[in-house]
């Protein structure tokens, strides 16, 4: 199956985050450790699913796909998560053999055609010390150190779920790598990043049959990847102002400056829509140094 981009942000009259006395403080980002089932994340976020055998047949066919959408402060994001390749299936097409590889052409010329750039984003995304050195940094590094800049406890720390792995750093993570692939790269990328990660680890989340267990996981489960799959969308749109305000193209070296003005927006983005306060990054922190090195590593490098 083609990757085609069917999702996108506009206008809405609705405000599903603003009607929630969850979300009541929240627009945009969205915390997966504030929901306590997945009914209650459908009370904030409208999820529709669309199979032509949904009733009798748990297949995931070539028409299969959920549509999932989120209205805040009077703007609407959507994902449509479909049936397609996964992360797996790339990963096998690369280390395969010939006919893996032609596996891959028939089903996904986005994948073959994008090849190099999602190389890539999987090496920014990744902790890869053998090929930058030990204490390399990736988003997910960027997200604890968002993590750590909170100042204001007061306000941030009152649901003690949102101090795990599955809250605030969860939500940066996604919001973070889904800004900066955006930025670096497209939104189309960015997108087709995000949907063959949750293919592969979660195929269920397109048809929406989820046992009681995967139900009953707000960790792994259904209300975790369908928060995550927001988030990437929130995080496309800030990697769309953030590529214009910085000029940012596939050219541009990334001075620890820029870097930490680039996270520094994105701290305001989270201050605004959670409510809590941030400490700034600066050039000369440890992880915006060694990010920049990176990125201008990665994005300057022709083979790898």
């Amino acid at each position: 199956m083609q990757h085609t981009t069917i999702n996108d942000v506009r206008i809405c009259a609705c405000d599903t985050s603003a009607d929630s006395t969850i979300y009541s403080t929240v627009r945009g980002a969205l915390l997966g450790s504030r929901f306590k089932s997945l009914d209650e994340l459908k009370s904030v976020i409208s999820i529709e699913y669309f199979n032509d055998n949904a009733d009798t047949d748990s297949t995931i066919h070539g028409n299969s796909k959920v549509c999932i959408r989120d209205c805040s402060n009077g703007m609407e994001v959507v994902n449509v998560l479909a049936s397609g390749i996964s992360q797996g299936d790339i990963a096998a097409a690369r280390d395969g053999d010939f006919w893996d590889h032609l596996s891959i052409i028939f089903r996904s010329p986005y994948a073959v055609s994008n090849r190099k750039d999602l190389e890539r984003v999987f090496l920014l995304a990744r902790f890869r010390p053998n090929l930058f050195g030990e204490g390399d940094v990736a988003f997910f590094s960027l997200a604890q150190a968002s993590f750590r800049n909170i100042n204001t406890a007061d306000l941030a720390f009152a649901n003690s779920r949102d101090t795990t792995e599955k809250g605030y750093i969860n939500t940066f993570n996604h919001i973070t790598a889904q800004a900066f692939i955006t930025s670096c790269f497209s939104e189309e990328l960015a997108d087709f990043v995000g949907d063959i990660h949750e293919r592969y680890y979660h195929p269920e989340l397109i048809l929406g049959k989820f046992t009681e267990k995967q139900i009953g996981d707000l960790d792994e489960g259904p209300v975790d990847n369908y928060v995550d799959l927001i988030n990437n969308e929130w995080g496309q749109q800030i990697g769309k102002q953030l590529k214009v305000k910085y000029n940012i193209n596939r050219e541009t070296w990334w001075k620890p400056e820029l870097v930490a003005n680039y996270l520094n927006d994105l701290q305001h983005y989270y201050s605004w829509a959670l409510q809590i306060g941030f400490k700034p990054f600066k050039p000369e922190d440890e992880q915006v140094t060694k990010f920049s090195r990176k990125m201008n590593a990665v994005m300057n490098r022709k083979s790898f």
